[in-house]
C-alpha cells in the first residue's frame, strides 16, 4: 500500500515510524527541510517539500497512484484542501484530514463526502474522551480497548496498602472477583510476560486484560472505587480543556479551569458559562489553594507545556487528591517518568496515530492482519487484535496444545458478541477477534506469526 502523509509535526513524526514499521510505501510531504531531512534520517521514506494542498506538490508525491492521504498539517483549511484536491486527481484514494477546530466539527461530518474525506480525526477530543474514560475509573492509569470496547487492557500500579502485593497471578482471578488476566508486569522497568506463579510486589506496574463489563466490579474488588466525582480542578485552557469541561459539565461535574491568557478565559468562559474560569498561573501554588485544589476529586494537568504538567500533577499527588492526569505530548522515553507519581498520562498524538494505523491496517486487508494495534508498558509490549479467517491456523483447538514463540500470549478472544478471557481449554474460531500481547523485538503483524509451528 502506498501512503502519503501531509504534515511532519507531531501527529505527523509519530505516524509516519507506526506505518514504517508495518512496511508500508510511506511519501511524507513538509514544507520545511530540515523536518523532512529529520525523518529521512530515521526512516525509509521519499520526501517531497512545498506546500501539500498545492496540485504540483502532490502529483510530485505521487497522488495518482497512492492508496491513502493523510492530511496532519497544523491548519484545518490546509488539511481539507490537500484532500480535496488530491481526490480530484484520483478518485479511488482514501483521504483522512485531522481537523481541530471545534467550530468545524458539525458541517464537517455533514459535508464529508463534498470534500472527498473518508475519516476525520481530532486530536484533542480524542484525548479529552481518553480523559473523561479515565475519570469514570480512577485507579486506572491506561486503558486501551479492543473487540469493538467489549475488551480492555488497563494499566494498574501496586503500591504499598494494594491488596495485589504478594499475590501470585495464578490467584489474580479470585482476588479481583471477576475473571481477568495479567498479561504484562513492568518491574523495575523492564517488562515482562508473566506465567501463574509469578508474584507480584510493591511497585510493579502490571497491565489487565477484562471484559469492559468487568471494570466496576475489579475496581470495587481491589478497593479503588471511594466516592463519587463531583469536582475536576483542569489547568489549561486549550481545545482538550474545553472539550472535557463541555463533557463533565454536562454529567453534572463542578469544573474549573484555570488559564493564564486573559482573553483565552473570556472566550472559555463564553463557551462554557457553567465553568468556573480562573485567570491566573497553574505553577502557582497559592493560586490552586486559593481556588480550593485540596478539595478537588481530580487534578487534570493540560497546558502547553509538558513540564509544566509534571510540576502541577506532582503538586496534586503531593497533596493527596484522589486522581491526577498528565497530559505529555513530547514524552519519547516513558521510562524515565515511570517513578513519578504523575497519575495517568495522556498522549494526544500517540491516541490520533493508533487511530488512524487501525484504520489502515483495516484497509489493507490483508490475510491474517491486524486490525488495531496498541503500545503498553512503556513501549516495551505490543497488544494486537487480529480478526481470524479461513487462513488461521490451530482453530478449534485447545490453547493448552498450541506451541506459541517466547513472549507472546493470548489474552482475550471475542466469539458470538461476547469476551473470553482465556484459559488453557479456550479455542479460537473462524471470524473470531483474538487479542495477542507480544514483548518480541519484531513486531508481529500475521496472526500465524504468533505459533512457533
Amino acid at each position: 500500500m502506498k501512503i502519503i502523509v501531509a504534515g511532519c509535526g507531531k501527529v505527523g513524526m509519530t505516524l509516519t515510524r507506526q506505518l514504517c514499521a508495518e512496511g508500508y510505501d510511506i511519501t511524507v510531504i513538509d514544507s520545511d527541510s530540515n523536518l523532512l531531512s529529520s525523518l529521512v534520517s530515521r526512516y525509509d521514506v521519499m520526501p517531497v517539500q512545498g506546500n501539500c494542498a498545492s496540485l504540483e506538490v502532490l502529483q510530485e508525491a505521487g497522488v495518482e497512484s497512492a492508496d491513502l492521504l493523510i492530511a496532519v498539517t497544523n491548519l484545518d483549511e490546509i488539511n481539507l484542501l490537500c484532500c480535496l484536491t488530491a481526490h480530484q486527481v484520483n478518485d479511488r484514494l482514501h483521504t483522512i484530514a485531522r481537523i481541530r477546530n471545534p467550530e468545524y466539527s458539525g458541517q464537517i461530518y455533514t459535508l464529508r463526502d463534498a470534500f472527498a474525506l473518508s475519516m476525520t480525526i481530532n486530536p484533542e477530543l480524542q484525548a479529552a474522551a481518553e480523559i473523561e474514560r479515565l475519570l469514570k475509573y480512577p485507579g486506572f492509569l491506561q486503558r486501551d480497548s479492543f473487540v469493538k470496547d467489549r475488551a480492555v487492557i488497563v494499566e494498574l500500579r501496586v503500591d504499598e496498602k494494594s491488596i495485589l502485593k504478594s499475590t501470585p497471578l495464578k490467584n489474580m482471578s479470585r482476588v479481583a472477583g471477576c475473571k481477568v488476566l495479567v498479561c504484562a508486569v513492568l518491574r523495575n522497568g523492564v517488562a515482562a510476560i508473566p506465567d501463574g506463579e509469578f508474584v507480584l510486589k510493591e511497585g510493579d506496574r502490571i497491565f489487565v486484560t477484562a471484559p469492559t463489563d468487568n471494570l466496576t466490579n475489579l475496581l470495587n474488588s481491589l478497593g479503588i472505587i471511594t466516592h463519587r466525582l463531583r469536582r475536576v480542578m483542569i489547568c489549561g485552557g486549550g481545545r482538550i480543556s474545553y472539550y472535557l469541561a463541555r463533557s463533565l459539565l454536562s454529567s453534572g461535574i463542578a469544573t474549573t479551569i484555570v488559564e493564564k491568557d486573559y482573553d483565552r478565559c473570556l472566550q472559555m468562559a463564553q463557551a462554557l458559562p457553567k465553568a468556573n474560569i480562573v485567570h491566573g498561573d497553574a505553577s502557582s501554588q497559592d493560586l490552586l489553594e486559593s481556588e480550593g485544589v485540596r478539595k478537588q476529586d481530580a487534578l487534570v494537568a493540560l497546558t502547553g507545556q509538558d513540564e509544566l504538567n509534571m510540576v502541577v500533577s506532582l503538586y496534586g499527588s503531593k497533596l493527596g487528591i484522589p486522581q491526577i492526569i498528565t497530559k505529555l505530548a513530547h514524552m519519547e522515553n516513558p521510562q524515565i517518568l515511570s517513578d513519578l507519581p504523575l497519575g495517568s498520562i495522556v498522549n494526544p498524538k500517540i491516541l490520533s496515530s493508533n487511530t488512524i494505523v487501525s484504520y489502515v491496517l483495516a484497509l489493507s486487508n490483508k490475510t491474517g492482519t491486524a486490525v488495531s494495534v496498541h503500545t503498553i508498558a512503556d513501549g516495551q509490549v505490543e497488544a494486537t487484535e487480529f480478526r481470524l479467517d479461513e487462513h488461521a491456523k490451530h482453530c478449534g483447538k485447545p490453547l493448552k496444545d498450541l506451541r506459541l514463540k517466547k513472549n507472546v500470549l493470548i489474552v482475550g478472544i471475542g466469539h458470538g458478541g461476547q469476551l473470553v478471557i482465556p484459559g488453557g481449554d479456550s479455542m479460537f474460531q473462524l471470524d473470531d477477534s483474538v487479542v495477542v500481547v507480544s514483548a518480541q523485538k519484531k513486531r508481529i503483524t500475521q496472526f500465524n506469526d504468533i505459533f512457533e509451528d
